[in-house]
């Protein structure tokens, strides 16, 4: 019984980092790569149905092996994200927000995840 529930936490938990990570994609302040490496974390541990899914996704699996095998992210990934980044934050600072303290730290959260961005290993795709 304790393992079917380790599984199912697991597995849940997972889940919820893959959903994570899929909004890391389109909101700039919340990161994909490191939720999708909990995601297959989580499912190696327990289903390899899950596993393999993840790794052979088309649309995840190339962020997890890129990161587990050479230690880093592309450079189009890279180049796409900060542009993203400062697209909606810039747009959300300006246009959205009007308190200026909340302007400065979305502008300090982009240059937080730039610099982030920027200091990963740059890998060839």
């Amino acid at each position: 019984m304790g393992s079917n529930i380790k599984k199912a936490v697991l597995i849940a938990s997972g889940s919820l980092s893959l959903g994570l990570g899929v909004l890391g994609i389109f909101l700039p302040v919340l990161p994909t790569t490191p939720f999708l490496l909990i995601s297959a974390i989580c499912y190696s541990k327990s289903s390899k149905k899950f596993s393999n899914w993840l790794l052979g996704s088309r649309v995840f699996g190339k962020y997890i092996k890129n990161y587990r095998e050479k230690g880093g992210i592309s450079l189009k990934a890279k180049i796409i994200s900060i542009t993203f980044l400062w697209i909606t934050i810039s747009y959300s600072a300006f246009f959205v927000i009007e308190i200026i303290w909340v302007r400065i730290i979305l502008i300090l959260i982009a240059i937080g995840v730039s610099a982030h961005l920027i200091y990963i290993k740059t890998i060839k795709s």
